[in-house]
């Protein structure tokens, strides 16, 4: 016999059911007081009074305490929920214990990789569309597991943005299962894999603060040894020997660009964020982002002050730039400021790197050929286009030399470094300067210290450049722009004497020169702009005229 029953009885129902679980529930906390269970520095009884009135503010709210929004993200911690929840973590699986025949699962972890939204035709339902995503799950130093989420856009879309890498989540009843090794397009852990469905799982963040505290350790643990990896002085070495190699990476991050939207053919957006990284055997090397996820990890990092261990980097030949670089991807794990030993040394010899200005240095300056710097710029127009976007521009402009000091002393106008053998394998210069006395380098973490020493020494000069827009100071003159510039080298300089080097300094101070420069940004400046020079020459005084007449119509 079927039954039949109106809407208003149906809210009578549902009011009857509601409000027999709210008195049970009441029943169970008035329960604790004479039980005393609840433990901890307050009377059980104001416990349970909190919670009471946490509950009548919700149904005093209209909020209905069966719903799922009643989840451990929204309700206060010190509450029902919160009790609920410390009682549930009793049942939490740790990884390493789980089995595919072991249903109504429960898996607490901290986030240490996840993948963008992709999107494949449906083979039940023609003409649509199933939406995925995937994440690494860590509870533990060594085990970790991926898990893989599959639904409908809308449910896909929320659950992807409800959390991000570094949040600790609870996974509730996901499907276990055996990973098939075939399938190597993610990075591959030995556990299981996980299974989140729209119907029958949910991903959830974890309100246990506890928990919490005990996870976000995991965070700075690298997933591979923190032996295992290449230096970026061996994939130079190295070469195309390690194109498309899969390897693992320990580099600090030197800079961070902007990252660059682009359309695809088939009208899908993307981005691409290229990271500068360096270590004490290479001061410049490049790591691509594609991902969302990874982009918005990297954007978060303080660059010349982090430490990356990155597992399963791959490794290819850039055919354009001419050089070696590397690729996240979606087997990456990224592990920030690592907590190993090997991660702290060369945190050390970064900060000592930055501090000593030398990641400020440029050895390739001739990024772009002199002849083919053809736009003409006043120094205002140069500070301006600088300060606009982030990116290096190169440019010409007809300005004074307003500060040059020559006849400073020697050596503010001339430094010293030095490099090994250039034969010996995986050994590059670290770029501190050399004490001429003792003849060894005094970076106590330079690769190359016990080895053969080669002394170099050039100009590396401050120069001010002026016109009647302002001034952009503290220009970088150095070798052998600067030989070339001054006709005289480092020998011929150093063997004048201090009234010979100040008539020298005569002969450009005040005058106007053509100037060829690089300018980027600096946060080290004051105006924020850094220029180099490139190509400097006593102006034509027609050419003067000419390009001067065309900037001031």
């Amino acid at each position: 016999m079927r039954t039949c029953t109106t809407p208003a009885l149906r809210r009578l129902i549902r009011a009857t059911f509601h409000q027999h679980v709210i008195t049970n529930i009441q029943c169970f906390l008035w329960s604790r007081v004479s039980s005393n269970a609840w433990g901890g520095g307050r009377t059980d009884k104001a416990h349970c009074c909190e919670t009471q009135a946490q509950l009548d503010l919700m149904l005093g709210a209209g909020r209905d305490p069966l719903e799922p929004a009643l989840g451990p993200r929204r309700c206060p911690r010190r509450g029902l929920q919160s009790y609920l929840c410390k009682m549930s973590a009793q049942n939490n699986v740790a990884i390493c214990e789980l089995h595919p025949n072991i249903s109504h699962q429960r898996v607490v972890g901290v986030v240490i990789g996840k993948t963008d939204v992709r999107s494949f035709p449906d083979r039940k339902h023609i003409g649509l569309d199933r939406f995925t995503f995937s994440f690494t799950v860590k509870d533990s130093p060594d085990y970790f597991i991926n898990v893989s989420a599959w639904g409908n856009d809308g449910y896909i879309s929320v659950l992807s943005g409800s959390f991000a890498i570094g949040d600790c989540v609870v996974v509730e009843n996901p499907l276990v299962a055996n990973k098939d090794p075939e399938k190597e397009e993610k990075f591959c852990p030995t556990t299981p894999w996980l299974l989140v469905s729209e119907v029958h799982s949910q991903v959830l963040l974890c309100a246990d603060m506890d928990t919490v505290d005990r996870l976000l350790p995991l965070l700075h643990m690298p997933v591979k040894d923190s032996r295992d990896f290449y230096s970026l002085g061996d994939i130079v070495a190295n070469g195309q020997a390690l194109d498309g190699s899969v390897l693992n990476l320990l580099a600090a991050v030197r800079s961070i660009a902007e990252p660059k939207l682009f359309t695809t053919s088939d009208g899908r957006k993307g981005q691409r964020l290229e990271v500068k990284l360096f270590d004490d055997s290479v001061t410049s090397f490049s790591l691509v982002c594609w991902d969302r996820e990874a982009i918005q990890l990297i954007q978060t990092l303080v660059p010349k002050e982090t430490v990356l261990f990155i597992a399963d980097a791959k490794i290819s030949f850039d055919s354009f730039r001419n050089c070696m670089a590397a690729t996240v991807h979606s087997k990456t794990i990224v592990t920030v400021n690592p907590d190993t030993k090997e991660a702290s040394l060369l945190y050390s010899y970064a900060k000592e790197m930055s501090s000593s200005g030398a990641l400020e240095d440029d050895d390739k300056p001739e990024d772009m050929p002199v002849d083919s710097i053809t736009d003409v710029y006043t120094v205002n127009h140069l500070k301006l286009k600088a300060q606009e976007s982030p990116e290096v521009f190169f440019g010409l402009t007809y300005s004074f030399i307003s500060k040059l000091d020559l006849d400073s002393s020697i050596y503010k106008v001339i430094r010293t470094k030095w490099q090994v053998d250039p034969q010996v394998r995986h050994v590059a210069r670290c770029k501190y300067q050399v004490n001429e006395e003792l003849q060894s380098c005094t970076n106590l973490l330079c690769t190359g210290r016990d080895q053969p020493l080669s002394v170099t020494t050039g100009f590396d000069l401050l120069v001010d450049v002026t016109d009647h827009t302002g001034t952009l100071k503290a220009c970088t003159l150095r070798s052998p722009v600067a030989e070339k510039t001054l006709g005289c080298t480092i020998e011929e300089f150093t063997g004048l004497t201090d009234e010979e080097r100040t008539a020298f300094k005569w002969k450009f101070l005040l005058e106007r020169c053509k100037i060829h420069m690089k300018v980027l940004p600096s946060t080290k400046g004051r105006s924020g702009v850094r220029g180099m020079i490139l190509a400097c020459s006593l102006a034509d005084p027609g050419e003067v005229k000419q390009h001067m007449s065309a900037l001031l119509q």
